[in-house]
């Protein structure tokens, strides 16, 4: 079985090598989020951009800029990347459409990976301020990856309770499958064991 994505922001032959082949996943898989990201994200229409399921939620324009905002912070301060102005993060005018958000979000995700694909084992495992206290770098990565994982759940909620489609982002979903897609959704399914 193999992913079926509509959209195709990052292609694989734009991510570069990783110096260790071991941490080559760490590349991969933040381009690879950025994709699932940006897809869910492309779903948006603008009359749905100050939509909040609840009075005290985030509306999804607000969840779209947290995201770009919070991603500069972790891998500016964090990470320790040279990242861009924050000034210059956001997309312009008072009520910018998705488009314009998602074109951010991949446009300041790009530069991002020469420098990940260059650490080494010491820059992955050296220890880095996170808020409060010290954490390795490679934990901090991956805090950010569930971080958008997180915020990205928020947004495919919000496209489900506003009746829209909801884009595969690992697996199938109730509006998107295709030939060979095997979720598991049963007690069989979970039982299996490869060989």
């Amino acid at each position: 079985m193999s992913m079926q994505y509509e959209h195709e922001f990052i292609a694989p032959g734009a991510v570069p090598r990783a110096r260790l082949p071991l941490l080559q996943h760490l590349v991969t898989t933040y381009a690879s989020e950025i994709n699932k990201t940006a897809s869910l994200w492309s779903e948006l229409t603008d009359s749905q951009l100050d939509f909040r399921p609840h009075s005290r939620s985030s509306a999804v324009r607000q969840i779209l800029v947290h995201q770009i905002l919070s991603e500069r912070r972790f891998f500016a301060e964090f990470i320790g990347l040279s990242e861009p102005p924050v000034d210059s993060l956001l997309p312009r005018g008072d009520t910018p459409g998705p488009g314009a958000y998602v074109e951010r979000l991949v446009a300041l995700a790009v530069p991002r990976l020469a420098p990940l694909a260059a650490g080494d084992e010491a820059y992955w495992l050296a220890e880095v301020p996170f808020f409060d206290v010290r954490r390795q770098r490679i934990w901090v990565f991956w805090r950010r990856v569930l971080h958008t994982a997180h915020h990205r759940a928020q947004v495919g909620v919000a496209l489900r309770l506003l009746e829209d489609r909801v884009p595969p982002t690992y697996g199938p979903t109730a509006d998107v499958s295709w030939a060979g897609a095997d979720p598991t959704t049963t007690l069989d399914a979970a039982r299996r064991q490869g060989t």
